[in-house]
């Protein structure tokens, strides 16, 4: 199963402190999600949607059981990190360890999309 995730940054940084919109969309079920996440940079809000589209995966697995997973995402940075080709700041080190403990249990795979490809960002869903 294709599952996409991705981010927008604001325009602005609200009074509440979010600077970024986390999303995810898993077409073949119709999902598409948002949410307005207080990020660091760029990465911190990479990591913060890929997060909550294994986590939404984990805490729905009566509809996504025995399936595969391929993850495509348009950060690189945040994809390399993952995939063990890039170090990760210290400062995400337990965000990423809770991606690879999501690896380890799902086997997923994850690559890069451009971001013109990645429906999780589709401009219209904004």
């Amino acid at each position: 199963m294709q599952c996409f995730f991705g981010t927008f940054d604001l325009p602005e940084t609200a009074a509440d402190g979010k600077s970024a919109v986390v999303t995810f969309h898993i077409p073949d079920m119709g999902i598409r999600f948002k949410a307005p996440f207080a990020a660091v940079d760029k990465n911190h809000s990479g990591l913060a949607s890929l997060l909550a589209l294994l986590e939404f995966i984990d805490s729905n697995q009566k509809y996504f059981s025995n399936q595969t997973f391929q993850i495509f995402g348009n950060n690189q940075s945040v994809i390399d990190q993952v995939n063990g080709r890039k170090h990760s700041p210290d400062q995400f080190a337990p965000l990423i360890e809770r991606a690879f403990r999501y690896r380890e249990k799902y086997r997923f795979s994850l690559d890069w999309v451009p971001r013109s490809e990645n429906p999780a960002v589709d401009p219209l869903f904004d």
